[in-house]
């Protein structure tokens, strides 16, 4: 080979890879944590301070609560709507928590991906686990609090549940909290240090995307 051929390949290596830089790198983005711990209130802020992301939508039957939209907290459907989406394949992943199911529609995620916007899924400890599995290179983030006093407080402040469920919710919580070391990072959602906590999400997110060995993800 030719000194002028070897220097054109270099060049055109050279050029491919700064071009490589400028192409968008969309993540999957798993925020999860045991219930009471401020996963929609994180979200809630990103949106606010005007975050560009997919932010998924999970479809679920339990009853809506009071203040919920409709298509904007949760997409609310009937056990049979649910069982169809279960059938036909729509569901990323899917589990039954506290009595009512919860699932990650397909289309939005591969949608979202596609067009290089990055994904942000809130889910709980379980669907976290069946979406590692799925998307190894899934960006994974356990929300906690100060510790397990401080959740269990705040999930008696949230008065959502009559006592039996929420005794039942507090020991679901305490099993969720060990299980934090599944998770590729830890975050500390401090009482009234909501963008504290948002700023750090955000910098896991930058950090992740500027990875050499960043890889899409496949569904």
């Amino acid at each position: 080979m030719s000194h002028e051929h070897h220097d054109a390949g270099l060049e055109q290596l050279s050029r491919d890879w700064y071009a490589s830089l400028h192409q968008p790198r969309p993540l999957l983005v798993v925020l999860s944590g045991p219930s009471g711990v401020g996963k929609d209130a994180t979200i809630q802020r990103m949106k606010e301070r005007g975050y560009s992301c997919f932010f998924v939508v999970t479809a679920t039957t339990r009853p809506r609560r009071p203040g919920e939209i409709d298509g904007v907290d949760y997409h609310f459907v009937s056990p049979a709507t649910f069982t169809d989406l279960i059938e036909r394949g729509e569901l990323l992943e899917h589990a039954l928590v506290y009595g009512q199911y919860k699932g990650i529609p397909k289309a939005g995620v591969r949608a979202a991906l596609a067009s290089g916007q990055d994904v942000m899924l809130r889910i709980d400890v379980q669907g976290a686990a069946t979406i590692r599995n799925l998307v190894p290179d899934a960006v994974t983030i356990f929300l906690t609090a100060e510790s397990e006093d401080a959740l269990i407080e705040r999930l008696r402040r949230r008065r959502t549940e009559d006592p039996a469920q929420l005794e039942k919710r507090i020991e679901t919580a305490r099993g969720e909290l060990r299980r934090a070391s599944e998770f590729k990072y830890r975050i500390i959602n401090r009482e009234c240090a909501l963008d504290e906590t948002v700023d750090r999400v955000i910098a896991i997110v930058q950090a992740e995307r500027s990875r050499i060995d960043w890889r899409p993800v496949q569904l």
